[in-house]
């Protein structure tokens, strides 16, 4: 008798933990499924982009330019004219003219660099 009071327990325990469950709804997906079906977007006026949107105008076609119609006359006047000069005024000098001027800086450029000394 123990034996089918255990077998009927067993039993009991199977059934407790059977691979078939009941296929439980996932509620908020069923919530969420529903209101995107129920959703309906607004309508929107055919007219909604006035004042918004700006209507798109042609710039106006640049004009050709036109030469002078004495153009001798004004090439002439222009190589008639005498260019002006700049003053000519003291440059502020520099350290490298102070030391000897252009040609002591292209000699100190030309010299050859010291050659560092290897650590050992």
């Amino acid at each position: 008798m123990s034996f089918l009071r255990q077998a009927a327990r067993n039993v009991s325990r199977v059934r407790a933990f059977s691979s078939t469950t009941v296929a439980r709804k996932d509620l908020v997906q069923d919530i969420y499924l529903r209101e995107i079906k129920a959703y309906k977007p607004a309508a929107v006026a055919k007219d909604a982009h006035v004042g918004v949107v700006k209507s798109y105008s042609l710039p106006p076609t640049p004009k050709v330019p036109v030469l002078p119609t004495d153009l001798a006359s004004a090439l002439a006047d222009y190589d008639a004219t005498e260019p002006t000069k700049a003053p000519v005024g003291q440059a502020e000098s520099t350290s490298v003219e102070e030391a000897g001027g252009a040609d002591a800086f292209l000699t100190f450029l030309e010299a050859d660099l010291p050659k560092a000394e290897a650590h050992h």
